[in-house]
């Protein structure tokens, strides 16, 4: 008849005793690396800095940015599932270049299957870091193959004229 009625802070330690028999709790997500919010313009920037001296034009990094930030928002970090093929190559590529970075959480479910977890993390102070720089030092990047050519000395450039070659003659 009459049920056993708990405090609830009793009910809450042996809520906790049961959680504590699965393990530590997850210390995810602690992912961020900085408290500073990734703005958009910043993510424009710094994708831009990253991404401009590869040929990417400003327009296209500014797309990206937006489609980036679509993803994140105000967080720093976003599940992998959610991502389909082409929008996981995107993420790779931005791994390379310094933006994300990933990790994984394992988890034991009750059965004793083991539970992966893959998530991609903004690298703020990295991108920070570009953006700041983009700012600070803007378009002073030059290609290699003009830096190549204005080594090669006027006399060079002169010996092959197209005077010089058969089948150039001024008609």
């Amino acid at each position: 008849m009459f049920q056993n009625r708990l405090d609830p802070l009793d009910k809450a330690d042996m809520l906790k005793i049961e959680e504590e028999d699965f393990g530590p709790p997850s210390p995810y997500p602690v992912f961020h690396d900085t408290e500073e919010v990734i703005t958009i313009q910043e993510m424009r920037l710094a994708l831009r800095a990253v991404l401009g001296g590869k040929g990417i034009s400003g327009p296209d990094t500014d797309k990206l940015a937006d489609y980036l930030m679509n993803f994140f928002g105000f967080d720093d970090y976003i599940i992998d599932n959610i991502l389909d093929a082409e929008d996981r190559d995107v993420f790779y590529t931005l791994e390379e270049e310094g933006i994300l970075r990933t990790e994984r959480e394992e988890i034991y479910l009750l059965k004793g299957k083991m539970w992966r977890i893959h998530y991609w993390i903004l690298r703020k102070r990295d991108i920070l870091a570009f953006a700041r720089d983009k700012a600070e030092a803007p378009e002073k990047k030059q290609d290699i193959l003009v830096s190549l050519y204005d080594q090669v000395g006027e006399e060079v450039w002169a010996s092959r004229s197209n005077e010089d070659l058969p089948g150039n003659s001024i008609l």
